[in-house]
């Protein structure tokens, strides 16, 4: 028998579905847990202690707790949004800023991808059906924060940027492994190749070059660990096809050669019996 404890920074209250029957508003409140909204379709307003907040389908609202938020009219007919109360275990309470402990979370925000964040609420809304409670709630709760902490960091750049550098970042996290380069990159997604450069830099504050050997590099302190393969396996296998250069890129993002970075924090275990 293997038993885990997992300790968990929130702990969720309950959470729902709500479709507009396009009567009422939403009513006056001040409530001691957090609120997560995410809308779906039709638009919520909604607002808190004086602030007024618009939330368009795809955007997320994080209402706060011990402040009074009431809705702003009617409830639009076509309105759908999914809500979520949930406490912070007394080790994360906080003074000013939320989550601020483990997440970065805009209180008003767009939705780096709606589909799967609605997924997981759906994915949470099944297991609150479930008869014996589990860690499932705050698991699905923690990941549609991640997404939205994610969609918080990516920067705001005009004309589609922020979507093509993004989509740049995924494929040097799927493809670093074969020869890649900027231009290579920007034939795949069909633009400029400096244009692609500037538009990357300005999201991650990273060049193109230096994203891709991050990612090479990351891998191969993996491999350095686990795997067994000789030093020229571990370069090419990580997009390398030079040992030497792949030394020296390693040396300079970590301050130690592969060889010595492996002796320092790779130990071998020897079974002698």
């Amino acid at each position: 028998m293997f038993d885990l404890n997992i300790y968990l920074p929130i702990k969720v209250q309950n959470g729902g579905l709500f479709i507009s029957r396009g009567v009422g508003t939403h009513p006056q409140r001040r409530l001691d847990s957090w609120e997560l909204i995410v809308v779906e379709k039709g638009t919520l307003t909604i607002k808190e202690d004086g602030v007024v907040f618009t939330v368009n389908p795809g955007e997320s609202l994080l209402l706060w707790p011990h402040r009074t938020h009431v809705g702003v009219g009617i409830f639009p007919d076509d309105l759908k949004f999914y809500w979520l109360h949930f406490e912070l275990t007394p080790q994360y309470q906080l003074s000013s800023e939320p989550l601020s402990t483990l997440l970065s979370l805009p209180q008003h925000g767009k939705v780096r991808d709606p589909q799967y964040v609605i997924s997981l609420f759906r994915q949470f809304l099944n297991e609150q059906e479930s008869i014996t409670r589990s860690a499932a709630l705050e698991l699905i709760l923690l990941l549609i924060m991640q997404q939205l902490s994610m969609a918080a960091g990516a920067p705001q750049t005009e004309n589609g940027g922020v979507a093509l550098a993004w989509k740049a970042q995924q494929l040097i996290r799927t493809q670093f492994h074969l020869p890649l380069s900027t231009s290579m990159l920007a034939r795949q997604l069909h633009c400029n190749a400096d244009y692609l450069g500037r538009v990357y830099r300005r999201a991650f504050n990273l060049t193109i070059t230096d994203a891709i050997h991050r990612q090479r590099i990351m891998s191969a302190e993996k491999m350095l660990l686990t795997d067994s393969c000789s030093l020229s396996e571990v370069a090419q296998r990580c997009g390398f096809q030079d040992v030497g250069y792949f030394r020296q890129i390693f040396r300079k993002a970590v301050g130690l050669t592969p060889a010595a970075w492996k002796r320092r924090y790779c130990k071998e275990h020897i079974n002698s019996d």
